[in-house]
């Protein structure tokens, strides 16, 4: 009978799913969402912010253009350097820091807000991950992410892999960090004020669903990943399954040249008490 990975060899694993393929190819498909998540916060120029699952910046940049003071952390330092090159390249002023979210390398009370866009998310624990997102932010401070929920476009896409390439046993599925009431159990310890609200996300792309799963298969780490732990009868098997999934959910009038999914996450928003 196989041993249980420790959780040191699921973090190391993580970190190496997060590193493979380019994330800021995929990043760029879907940073118009990122602007708009920032966009409906109520954080003020001069606001400490904290981004946790920070990836290529797309929250930080927009953060620091408000005039924010920022950090972005993340567990994949090629990523990181994506962030550090786009903040450099507006003359944006950020700070980009290698980090666990269940770790963070931050004194308590640091930050008057703490942001996550399907970041945070990934950590497979999530209590801890709830207790560092409250040690690090402020009394009264703002806590806002962004999850992908079960019932989402990538939520499905999420469950098609996992079927072929199962997750660590033990670790709960990340997509429950959008389900509402799942969330406000992790958060009712730390939090008030928990506000959730479903928002719409669109991945739009110049390709057909065949088009659309061999992008992700080549630039997101979790797909590419799973395709490697497959041998070709099974590679075959979940390329099948997730063009079917792409081709059904694909409301582009022109379904042959170009994919348009209209997907969803689930916005939370809450106070440190």
């Amino acid at each position: 009978m196989a041993t249980a990975p420790s959780i040191d060899q699921i973090k190391q694993g993580m970190r190496s799913t997060w590193m493979a393929g380019d994330f800021g190819v995929v990043a760029k498909t879907i940073s118009a969402g990122a602007e708009d998540f920032v966009g409906r916060l109520p954080i003020s120029p001069g606001s400490h912010v904290l981004d946790v699952a920070c990836g290529t910046g797309n929250s930080a940049i927009p953060l620091a253009r408000l005039g924010c003071i920022v950090t972005g952390v993340d567990i994949a330092p090629n990523l990181l350097v994506q962030a550090r090159e786009r903040a450099a390249a507006e003359g944006l002023t950020a700070t980009f820091d290698e980090g666990d979210a269940e770790q963070l390398p931050y004194p308590d009370a640091s930050f008057d807000a703490v942001v996550t866009m399907f970041g945070a998310m990934f950590a497979p624990r999530p209590e801890l991950v709830a207790s560092e997102l409250a040690r690090v932010l402020k009394p009264g401070g703002l806590l806002a992410m962004a999850n992908w929920n079960p019932a989402s476009f990538s939520g499905q896409m999420f469950k098609v892999g996992g079927k072929h390439v199962p997750p660590p046993s033990g670790i709960a599925p990340p997509v429950l960090w959008g389900d509402d009431a799942t969330v406000r159990q992790r958060l009712a310890p730390h939090f008030s004020q928990i506000e959730t609200q479903l928002t719409p996300i669109d991945f739009d792309m110049p390709t057909n669903p065949a088009g659309a799963v061999a992008f992700f298969r080549k630039y997101f780490g979790p797909t590419q990943v799973a395709f490697s732990r497959l041998d070709e009868p099974g590679q075959a098997a979940l390329a099948t399954d997730l063009e079917a999934l792409w081709s059904g959910a694909n409301v582009s009038p022109s379904p042959t040249t170009h994919t348009l999914i209209h997907n969803q996450y689930l916005q939370v928003k809450a106070t440190r008490t």
